[in-house]
């Protein structure tokens, strides 16, 4: 299969390409950031015929292998080429951009960047519909949702579950005004990015896979609920309307779920709940060397319901969502800025949720659109980064 692969230093894009090796796949293209060193190695790897990165390392990139492909620093122009599938393994809003690009380009996309349909999934649905493209989740708990949904029919679907681990700190009491980076990105399960793993152990990121399960599926929040998990062996649920649960359980090794979205993209969905037919499975080796067919379900599977005063930014999550509008572009460009606050030691770990609640209470109205969507986001981060001057730090 010919892929193109958005992000590709990342936790997720470093993954896809274990899988592509895995499985032959083709890499026509590659973007990424500013790590350099990474993907000179994917490049004369791979050896794709085309390699996006940040405006500014551009020169150093074409002086380091430009020999090899063609550089330049527009994502997009990766996402739209002729291909099988793009992956998009981007991490925030920057990846938006190429998302709805390659949507509106007729691409199969499979989409790790949660934020494109946290913050803008009607937009997001609109590309698909104009462009005629489409989109499967890459995440594990939305690929278990899809796999669980497959050949059923949405109207009977009464709830979905996602799991969560809880983080580092679920097993209380533990007094989390003390909490560190450190200890904040000891991850019991996954080993991930430091975004994501901070979000982690403050359930954000279940939240804002809870706005993106909503804007992926089509139904209101009030149909998306949450339970931890701590074995992460049940990925997600889906309870039928005869009171009927399907489950999604497998090891924590993301490049299963991976390796099932580029199967699944180029017949995947071009709108919420577009969830139909069957399809092929690739193999996907196992680094561990016991095999993934031989993953042994035993011992005890532990479900209980979050602590969301422990864990206020689950809250804050379903309260955006709710509002809709511009309120979940607003909550995850101030959550960026909260995180980054606080790995540099500029804001306590509990000045997180307090920061992401003042900044969605004085969060402007408007109508979401590509434009206010930009504007919003911008307004955000402005607003997260002067709250961090001021007294939301104790």
């Amino acid at each position: 299969m010919q892929l193109t692969l958005l992000g590709s230093t990342g936790s997720i894009g470093t993954q896809t390409l274990e899988v592509a090796r895995d499985r032959s796949d083709t890499l026509l293209a590659l973007a990424a950031g500013r790590n350099l060193d990474l993907l000179e190695a994917q490049v004369r790897e791979f050896r794709p015929v085309l390699v996006s990165v940040e405006d500014d390392v551009l020169d150093e990139a074409r002086d380091r292998f430009g020999s090899l492909t063609r550089v330049i620093a527009d994502p997009c122009e990766v996402a739209v080429m002729q291909t099988d599938v793009c992956v998009n393994a981007m991490s925030g809003l920057k990846g938006l951009a190429p998302t709805r690009a390659a949507l509106e380009a007729g691409r199969a996309v499979a989409l790790a960047t949660k934020e494109a349909m946290v913050t803008s999934g009607l937009l997001i649905w609109e590309a698909a519909r104009a462009g005629g493209g489409r989109l499967v989740p890459v995440d594990s708990e939305h690929t278990a949702v899809f796999q669980t949904l497959t050949g059923e029919h949405m109207g009977d679907v009464a709830e979905l579950i996602l799991t969560a681990s809880g983080g580092p700190f679920r097993d209380g009491p533990f007094d989390l005004s003390t909490v560190t980076a450190a200890q904040a990105l000891r991850h019991p399960n996954y080993a991930m990015g430091p975004k994501v793993t901070v979000d982690s152990s403050t359930l954000l990121n279940k939240g804002l896979e809870v706005l993106e399960c909503a804007s992926l599926y089509g139904l209101p929040l009030s149909r998306v609920g949450v339970l931890i998990h701590p074995q992460q062996i049940v990925h997600a649920l889906a309870r039928f309307r005869d009171g009927n649960l399907k489950a999604g359980l497998g090891p924590t090794d993301m490049r299963l779920s991976i390796a099932y979205a580029i199967d699944a993209a180029p017949s995947g969905m071009c709108g919420p709940g577009d969830v139909h037919g069957a399809r092929r499975r690739g193999e996907v080796k196992d680094v561990s060397g016991a095999g993934h067919l031989a993953f042994h379900l035993s011992g005890t599977l532990e479900f209980r319901d979050p602590d969301v005063q422990r864990f206020p930014c689950l809250g804050l999550a379903y309260r955006a969502g709710e509002a809709g509008g511009l309120l979940p572009t607003a909550l995850n460009a101030a959550d960026e800025i909260a995180v980054e606050a606080f790995l540099t030691g500029r804001l306590s770990y509990l000045g997180i949720p307090k920061l992401l609640e003042t900044v969605l209470d004085e969060a402007p109205a408007g109508t979401l659109s590509w434009d206010s969507l930009a504007h919003t986001d911008a307004w955000a981060r402005r607003r997260a980064s002067e709250l961090i001057k001021g007294p939301v730090k104790a």
